[in-house]
């Protein structure tokens, strides 16, 4: 296990984050979802390394193996310990894959840091442009979706990461695309978080406009979505985004969930490591 220190932009109380990198080659940074940890991206480490890249892999402040302040989980500090990473390893000519909430923390350091050591970025899943719905966002989620998240964390953290967990991956009476064991892993994963990391980082990806951020855009990007999301609903994020960046290039799943880093993993490997070769 490897750590860097960042400060706490809210405090400037140092914290230490957690990070794996493997083989050598181009940089790909993958950033993972809320609630999970770097383990999430399991299956597609192997096929990244095995293709000739240097693959990190890191966990969100509050979340796997990261310290858990009480404090700074808005994007501009999650951001800024991606930043940290990548001075750190002194990255260049990186590829940075975003899913999720981490799709996030991808345009916001473009934003605020620059593309001089960012050559692509892949957004899966992600809650960009703008996930929730307020006046001026009439096309995102409603924000009583959010707050009776928020509720239910409260009240029984654990019994909603479960049933949440059959939602991320499309999982019903009838599809059945990830086993239990599997199931109970990933709750696993999602219950190292600390419950303040993961109520603020619903509230962060919730609230926070990225639409400038996205409108910013000038690198290479493919972005992917699946159109049975029912936790980041393609219309209010996938869709919007890709009419916003043009030149990007938009691949939609269809028939998948959220969680297709798993359901789909083969198709995406293959159109992550051909988006990186193109």
């Amino acid at each position: 296990m490897n750590f860097i220190l960042n400060k706490n932009v809210s405090t400037g109380e140092e914290i230490k984050i957690a990070y794996a990198d493997y083989g050598s080659g181009r940089p790909v940074v993958l950033i993972h979802g809320w609630p999970l940890s770097k383990d999430m991206w399991e299956y597609q480490v192997g096929p990244l390394v095995e293709s000739g890249h240097r693959v990190i892999q890191y966990d969100r402040r509050g979340f796997g193996h990261s310290e858990k302040p009480w404090s700074g989980y808005d994007y501009d500090s999650l951001t800024s310990d991606l930043h940290a990473l990548i001075e750190e390893l002194d990255l260049n000519d990186a590829v940075l894959v975003g899913f999720s909430m981490g799709g996030g923390e991808v345009v916001r350091y473009l934003s605020r840091y620059g593309s001089s050591r960012v050559s692509k970025i892949v957004l899966v899943s992600a809650v960009t442009p703008y996930l929730g719905k307020t006046e001026d966002n009439p096309d995102g989620v409603d924000q009583s979706v959010f707050a009776e998240m928020l509720t239910q964390i409260k009240e029984d953290r654990i019994g909603f990461l479960d049933s949440f967990g059959k939602k991320f991956f499309g999982v019903n009476l009838i599809n059945h695309p990830v086993s239990a064991p599997l199931l109970d892993y990933y709750r696993m994963l999602a219950s190292v978080a600390s419950p303040r990391a993961t109520e603020q980082c619903a509230i962060a990806f919730a609230q926070t406009d990225f639409r400038q951020d996205v409108q910013a855009i000038s690198v290479p990007t493919l972005i992917i979505h699946g159109d049975a999301d029912q936790t980041v609903p393609i219309e209010a994020s996938g869709n919007r985004t890709a009419s916003m960046i043009p030149a990007a290039q938009y691949l939609v799943y269809e028939g998948a969930p959220h969680g297709l880093f798993y359901t789909h993993k083969e198709r995406l490997n293959q159109d992550i490591l051909q988006f990186i070769a193109s």
